[in-house]
């Protein structure tokens, strides 16, 4: 019996079992750049309102995904003539909160995404976003945004173990009187913030992709 068409049947399947599986969401393409300087934000100041904004992540290798959230523990949101001018907000790297739970997430993953190798949690326990610049979102043929409604680009320091670069991203901001609200979704390279652990393609399905998707919700509030 010649097993080799079976063999080429069972390779196939096998790569579509992982490509199938490596669903990873895919965002806006993130501009990064060195660290900008912070906008003087002038005008009403927006309360962020932590209990109601989150910072969801997934990050994937071959043939698996991770999710997972953080909180937003504080910030503010400078707002004149309907524009805002800057501000800034916390997260909370120790509030990480994984979709998976239990057995193996609970004892292994998340102790290894808070250790060293990653966030590093201990000694980096949370992470910040300075807002550089707001400016009206302007989508063209090759680059439309996968926020529903984006109007906007912010650019921001976002300050990650102790490492700081500026990201650009598309984002859908709706303001009233009383209540400002953000959305976005895009990508970044996590090597940027020196977290390089598994970025290497030679290590197979052990590989972990240096892309990791980013989902702001972010609400605040006049005090």
């Amino acid at each position: 019996m010649n097993i080799r068409p079976l063999m080429a049947i069972g390779g196939f399947f096998l790569s579509l079992m992982f490509t199938s599986c490596d669903n990873a969401p895919k965002g806006d393409n993130a501009t990064i750049q060195n660290e900008q300087q912070a906008a003087d934000a002038q005008g009403m100041q927006f309360a962020v309102d932590s209990s109601d904004s989150h910072v969801r992540f997934t990050g994937n290798g071959v043939g698996k995904n991770h999710k997972g959230k953080f909180t937003v523990t504080e910030g503010n949101v400078a707002v004149a003539n309907d524009q805002i001018t800057g501000g800034s907000f916390v997260i909370n790297i120790r509030s990480m909160d994984l979709d998976e739970k239990g057995g193996i997430y609970d004892e292994k993953l998340r102790p290894h995404l808070m250790s060293g190798d990653f966030f590093d949690a201990e000694k980096f326990g949370t992470a910040k976003f300075e807002i550089t610049g707001v400016k009206a979102y302007e989508a063209n043929d090759r680059d439309s945004s996968v926020v529903d409604g984006a109007n906007f680009t912010v650019s921001g320091n976002l300050t990650l173990k102790d490492v700081t670069k500026n990201v650009s991203f598309p984002a859908k901001v709706d303001l009233d009187n009383n209540t400002l609200k953000a959305k976005a979704d895009f990508d970044i390279d996590r090597t940027q913030w020196q977290m390089n652990y598994g970025n290497d393609k030679t290590l197979g399905n052990k590989f972990i992709s240096e892309t990791v998707n980013i989902e702001l919700d972010l609400k605040a509030k006049k005090p």
